[in-house]
């Protein structure tokens, strides 16, 4: 079989069809806009995605308007972390995921997260790496709040970007999530163009 690329450590992958969520149908966000109109609406819904502080999750679900399958593309734990995400979580060991939200097989939303999972109680950690359920759903149990970083980190972007393809700086954000006992995870978040094909029909005017 293929080679396992030294450094990524144990890596786990669920999606049903096709076999790998990478060959998801996954576009630029506002790739499908086809007049100034369209492209115009596609830039004011980017603007609400990347402004929003709730969960991501259930706004992909609500504009899908249907549950959404998770697809888990690599996860590991590991202490090779990037510098911005050492200095924002605490202790030496994280929990790497690099996943995707899709719907009828169209990406919505892309993912790479950094987790303290030593922070998380015991239960809600297992479930995190278990990988069957979204951050944002296992998290409700939680009193969360999230910050938006000034800018998606680059670092962050091209580590996401390396993994799933598809480059699109203008369509991340980065944030951190905390609890009242401090920040429990980092995660960098690239909207597709899923996100306007998947809404109902409508008439930009």
């Amino acid at each position: 079989g293929p080679r396992k690329r030294p450094g990524t450590g144990k890596s786990s992958s669920r999606a049903a069809t096709p076999d790998r969520p990478e060959a998801f149908e996954r576009r630029r966000f506002g790739a499908s806009a086809s007049s100034p109109a369209a492209a115009a609406h596609a830039q004011a819904v980017l603007r609400l995605l990347l402004a929003q502080g709730g969960s991501t999750t259930r706004l992909c679900e609500a504009i899908a308007d249907a549950k959404l399958g998770l697809h888990v593309i690599e996860q590991r734990h590991c202490t090779d972390v990037p510098e911005p995400v050492r200095a924002a979580l605490p202790g030496e060991a994280l929990l790497e995921r690099i996943s995707c939200l899709a719907s009828r097989g169209v990406v919505m939303l892309d993912s790479l997260a950094y987790i303290a999972t030593r922070c998380l109680p015991r239960e809600l950690a297992q479930e995190i790496e278990a990988g069957t359920q979204p951050i944002g759903h296992l998290l409700e149990r939680l009193w969360v709040r999230r910050a938006l970083w000034p800018r998606a980190h680059p670092a962050l972007c091209t580590r996401l970007w390396a993994r799933v393809g598809c480059p699109d700086a203008s369509a991340s954000r980065t944030c951190t999530i905390a609890t009242p006992d401090g920040p429990l995870m980092v995660i960098t978040e690239t909207f597709r163009d899923g996100m306007l094909r998947l809404q109902p029909a409508c008439d930009p005017e």
